[in-house]
């Protein structure tokens, strides 16, 4: 009964930001900060998507910058705006999630397992997709960027729904490979790193809890490069975007943690597969629109 609940409470949740989303995509002068009156009203109100979005995130190792991004693109927000925000919250919360899954016995950090190697070898490579992601991110029209976003995150939708049948097999060669691509992802639209990476180290057959503790360590890690590239390169953050996002996600992560621990993942992966998808349709609307 009580799972039954939970799925009829989260289908409720689901259906009413969705529609408040297709609402937002089709309203073409809305902007989130003229609706919010500014302030502390939009500080709340992006604060509170950050902790929802991260607490996803930690919870499956996926989902925080791959909704944020087209919700914040749909409410008004320009891509070299959001991302730069989103890789500083994430580095910061990917930081403390990994240190209290460590901490939880989710996942072993310590020196010489195999868990801490995974994720030194996943950030290592993913480096490499992140520097070029941004260099590409600041040379490209703002509506090419934003039609990668919405077809990228729609096929990340695809593959967290069906990428264990697709993809068969995995080797370490294909691990570092996703550890690129997922960075790349990353990089170039703030989302795409935690659908590829969690997904391909559970189908390598790492187990569930230690995944998502791999990848919020090595999430981390990648968006500190990414981060630095865009300082360097576009010298300034959207500080009226980065302080509620790193405010909402970093309250997030000790529930995150403590839910990796006592509630199955099952509801919410599949509702994230669905969703990513969703909003991924609903950035390329807008883009047509």
């Amino acid at each position: 009964m009580a799972s039954r609940n939970l799925k009829i409470f989260w289908t409720v949740c689901l259906v009413a930001v969705g529609a408040g989303l297709v609402g937002l995509t089709f309203s073409p002068k809305f902007s989130l900060a003229e609706w919010t009156g500014g302030g502390a009203v939009l500080f709340a109100v992006i604060l509170g998507m950050a902790f929802v979005a991260e607490y996803v995130d930690s919870s499956l190792g996926m989902g925080y910058g791959t909704t944020l991004t087209p919700v914040l693109i749909i409410v008004g927000f320009e891509p070299l705006q959001i991302v730069p925000a989103i890789l500083l919250s994430e580095f910061l919360s990917g930081l403390t999630a990994g240190g209290l899954h460590h901490r939880a016995g989710n996942v072993d950090f310590g020196r010489g397992t195999r868990e801490r190697k995974l994720a030194g070898v996943l950030a290592a490579c993913s480096a490499v997709g992140a520097v070029a992601a941004v260099a590409l991110a600041l040379n490209l029209p703002k509506n090419t960027v934003n039609l990668y976003i919405g077809f990228m995150i729609v096929a990340i939708g695809l593959f967290i729904l069906f990428g264990g049948r697709v993809l068969g097999a995995f080797s370490w060669p294909k691990v570092v490979a996703l550890g690129v691509v997922a960075a790349f992802n990353k990089g170039i639209s703030g989302g795409g790193y935690g659908p590829l990476i969690t997904g391909g180290q559970v189908i390598v057959g790492v187990p569930e809890k230690k995944a998502v503790g791999i990848t919020s360590l090595a999430e981390g890690l990648v968006c500190l490069v990414g981060l630095a590239l865009y300082l360097a390169f576009q010298g300034a953050l959207e500080w009226r975007l980065a302080l509620p996002l790193c405010t909402g996600a970093l309250l997030s992560v000790p529930a995150a943690t403590w839910t990796v621990k006592v509630l199955p993942a099952d509801i919410l992966r599949r509702s994230i597969g669905y969703g990513t998808s969703f909003l991924g349709l609903l950035t390329l609307a807008k883009v047509a629109l």
